[in-house]
């Protein structure tokens, strides 16, 4: 029996509700429930990694790696379906890149001393984190195919949508500023990018920008298959 038949949507992480019941009942008194507002900085690179961060219902973390010139471009999303932070590494190691609450809301955060020695205690435990690790580095390797052989507008259209399957919204509120910078592109380009996405299918406006879910045709490669709509986006 795993823990999602045994309790429900209590827990509100993926990678948490796939654990045996054994291996719940071994790692959830060293969870601590913890939360965050965006923005909130977990650790940039070379800072030790203390704990590992289980996003809930709709919190989201990126991976972001900083440029000489100060930008920080997104290399990952993170939310329900996962975790971050030294989840298959030994101990507390060294960040590789940042880590940043992109938005804020409710998290699972654990030691990683305790992780480590939850490891030790089920091998199936370790396992499924391990393979959770290989399906991040996956995300990864599609984020650079994309980044190489899509358009502004497709990757924007992309991060909507990966935006929406993670938090289960049709509305993610964030900046014009925050987008941009992830993506790595100026403010007003972006501005323009979304408002060809807008007059592609009617929108609603009101004290932000809302774009309903857009029809768009970004060819038939698996890389760009999923790029049929793009989900509702309010910035400011």
């Amino acid at each position: 029996m795993d823990v999602r038949s045994a309790e429900g949507d209590l827990i509100g992480n993926n990678l948490l509700r796939a654990l045996r019941t054994e291996d719940w009942a071994i790692i959830q008194p060293m969870l601590e429930e913890w939360s965050a507002p965006t923005g909130t900085l977990l650790h940039d690179p070379g800072d030790t990694v203390k704990h590992a961060y289980f996003p809930c219902g709709p919190s989201l973390i990126s991976y972001l790696v900083v440029l000489g010139d100060g930008r920080a471009i997104e290399t990952a999303l993170i939310g329900r379906e996962g975790a971050i932070g030294g989840i298959v590494s030994q101990g507390r190691l060294p960040a590789y890149a940042r880590a940043e609450v992109q938005l804020g809301g409710s998290f699972w955060r654990i030691d990683l001393h305790d992780l480590e020695e939850a490891k030790s205690r089920s091998i199936t435990l370790r396992f499924l984190f391990a393979r959770y690790a290989d399906c991040l580095m996956a995300q990864v390797f599609q984020s650079v195919a994309c980044n190489a052989a899509h358009s502004i507008e497709q990757r924007t259209a992309k991060w909507l949508l990966a935006a929406m399957d993670r938090t289960g919204a049709i509305d993610v509120a964030l900046t014009q500023e925050q987008l941009a910078s992830m993506l790595g592109v100026g403010r007003s380009y972006l501005s323009r990018v979304i408002q060809d996405l807008k007059t592609k299918r009617s929108s609603k406006h009101g004290a932000g920008a809302s774009a309903s879910p857009i029809s768009t045709d970004f060819g038939r490669s698996p890389a760009s298959a999923i790029l049929v709509s793009a989900a509702t986006l309010t910035t400011f």
